[in-house]
């Protein structure tokens, strides 16, 4: 049995893709999984289950079509993927507000294009680093005028992706540790 982190993508942002936890929670027991917990409401599940994070991913995006008749996009890290993560912390030593560093989850990793891209539209005080299939930005100044922040919010990625603060990383990384 594995410990895995389930991000959802775009729930409970304003009016669409309406998702409340304990229905999540449940929903998902029913399914099999294990030892089901959620944090915040915007969509962060960590839960135990045999099957790999790929297999995870498409079970809870079919049961949250199926049962919620929503279009969710899923991206799933083992608790081991996660620690690696934030062991990395490649911006340690720039980050200083963890609620402005971010950290994009993708399902696959971003074409080198793609990269060079959210590189060139940092502002000069924002960081962005690529690290497989983790991006990893910092904005000091917030994300409300960020051009790399709304590069890495968008559907127009390259890849499916959602973003998580760093204090939501680590404490999703808490949470699967227990």
């Amino acid at each position: 049995m594995t410990r895995h982190v389930v991000l959802l993508r775009g729930i409970n942002l304003g009016s669409h893709n309406r998702i409340a936890m304990p229905e999540l929670r449940a929903l998902l027991t029913d399914a099999g999984f294990q030892d089901v917990q959620t944090y915040l409401q915007s969509g962060n599940v960590v839960l135990t289950s045999t099957l790999t994070p790929p297999r995870v991913t498409s079970e809870v995006e079919r049961q949250i079509n199926t049962q919620l008749r929503l279009e969710v996009d899923v991206v799933v890290r083992s608790r081991a993927e996660l620690a690696a993560v934030v062991r990395r912390n490649p911006l340690a030593d720039v980050a200083t507000d963890p609620k402005r560093y971010q950290v994009t989850f993708l399902r696959s990793k971003l074409a080198t294009a793609a990269v060079r891209e959210l590189e060139r539209l940092a502002h000069p005080e924002e960081r962005v680093v690529a690290i497989g299939r983790e991006v990893y930005a910092w904005h000091p100044r917030g994300v409300a005028r960020s051009k790399l922040w709304s590069r890495l919010a968008s559907r127009q990625l390259g890849a499916v992706a959602t973003s998580r603060n760093w204090t939501t990383v680590t404490k999703l990384l808490e949470l699967a540790a227990a």
